[in-house]
């Protein structure tokens, strides 16, 4: 194992640990919440269900890094493969589409607009995430269906590849390999549309009700401002954090056809799983709750808070 080898498992296996303890951390304040109230927010459901899908996710990145490394010809070919991708692709579209929710969650509940098909939905907000929800669901599984039927062509052309025969049949078979699994990340598409639309429209406005805040007088250091400014921060990162997403998808799917098969593998692979733990830790800045207990634990960890003393853990 070289350097190279190295320094991509010890960043697979930081990141791993990372992306866990804070999905777990998202599970156990919100499980605790419900299991004490027996109700649950929208988006407490929604933030939840994204941690558990998270998890499962970085369970089956890992797996797919380590069989990278040490096993490359199991992960290049048979039924470990297929599972592996199967399993990969139905959590991550999904887990993009619930983001991709949330963030239409949040547009809707925060911004304001006079559009008459902007407070039909607004004013409808549950029932269109119910229905955003089941069409997540179903564009997950279509995703997945389409996959299956790219390992049917990709066995095939395989299979004429090992015989070296390359005849216009085996072209024509390999293009059409190419072709699905191009058409194949454009299931990825919608959720980035919808999320650049929902995060476009509730920066606009933020700003624009920052602008009129500051113009009647109000004070940059206001609460209410600086609580604004600090929620487009956080709705940038989530968008650029989307983009470098999306960018390492589009390197671990193509890393069969770059020159460089494994290290654009690796390379996708580390970008791939800072997003489920980089989206993750700034869902708990932006959502008080969350924000509130994860101060509080720091605080009793690092002995500022007395044993003896109360705070608003799962409150």
């Amino acid at each position: 194992m070289g350097l190279t080898e190295g320094v991509f498992l010890i960043l697979s296996g930081t990141q791993f640990t990372l992306g866990i303890l804070v999905n777990c951390f998202i599970e156990l304040v919100n499980g605790s919440s419900w299991f004490k109230t027996k109700r649950m927010s929208l988006s407490d459901f929604i933030i939840t269900t994204l941690a558990l899908l998270r998890i499962i996710l970085l369970c089956i990145i890992l797996t797919d890094s380590f069989l990278i490394e040490f096993s490359p010809n199991t992960h290049d070919s048979g039924i470990i493969m297929q599972i592996i991708d199967v399993s990969w692709t139905f959590t991550n579209h999904l887990s993009i589409w619930l983001a991709t929710c949330l963030g239409v969650l949040y547009c809707l509940k925060i911004a304001s607009f006079s559009h008459p098909t902007f407070l039909w939905l607004k004013w409808r907000v549950s029932r269109v995430m119910v229905w955003m929800l089941l069409g997540a669901l179903l564009l997950s599984c279509g995703s997945t269906a389409s996959l299956i039927n790219e390992f049917k062509l990709y066995s095939v052309f395989r299979g004429i590849e090992a015989t070296r025969n390359v005849t216009e049949h085996f072209r024509k078979k390999r293009s059409e390999y190419y072709l699905i699994h191009v058409l194949g990340t454009l299931w990825y598409l919608p959720p980035l549309i919808v999320s650049l639309a929902s995060y476009s429209l509730l920066i606009f406005s933020l700003g624009r009700h920052t602008r009129q805040m500051l113009q009647n007088g109000t004070s940059s250091r206001d609460p209410t401002t600086e609580a604004h400014k600090r929620a487009i921060r956080i709705i940038l990162s989530f968008f650029f954090l989307f983009l470098l997403y999306f960018l390492a998808f589009l390197i671990a799917s193509f890393g069969n056809f770059l020159p460089k098969t494994k290290m654009a593998k690796m390379i996708g692979e580390v970008m791939t799983m800072f997003y489920p733990a980089g989206h993750s830790f700034i869902l708990i800045l932006g959502n008080s709750k969350l924000k509130q207990t994860f101060v509080v634990m720091l605080r009793r960890e690092s002995g500022h808070l007395k044993p003896g003393s109360k705070g608003p853990i799962f409150s």
